[in-house]
């Protein structure tokens, strides 16, 4: 079994208002390493034996159609073993 996974982030340009939040919170609760946070979604799709090109082009299609939001995100599609 492989999965499939599907990262999705808001573009660069788009305002994070829950990752502002997260970047004040870290250094009021003792954590100083982070210079900025962005929050984004992630999902994992499993698929018997290795993804073929056919399955990894309809993940892409499904990412473009129902995981994200085009005109605000990009998104990432790989294989983690």
């Amino acid at each position: 079994m492989a999965k499939i996974v599907v990262n999705v982030m808001l573009k660069p340009e788009i305002l994070d208002p829950q990752g502002k939040a997260v970047a004040a919170a870290l250094p009021r609760l003792g954590f100083t390493f982070a210079k900025d946070v962005r929050q984004g979604k992630r999902f994992e799709i499993e698929v018997d034996g290795e993804p073929t090109a056919a399955q990894l082009a309809d993940v892409e299609k499904a990412a473009e159609k129902l995981l994200s939001n085009p005109v605000i995100e990009n998104f990432t599609v790989r294989v983690e073993k």
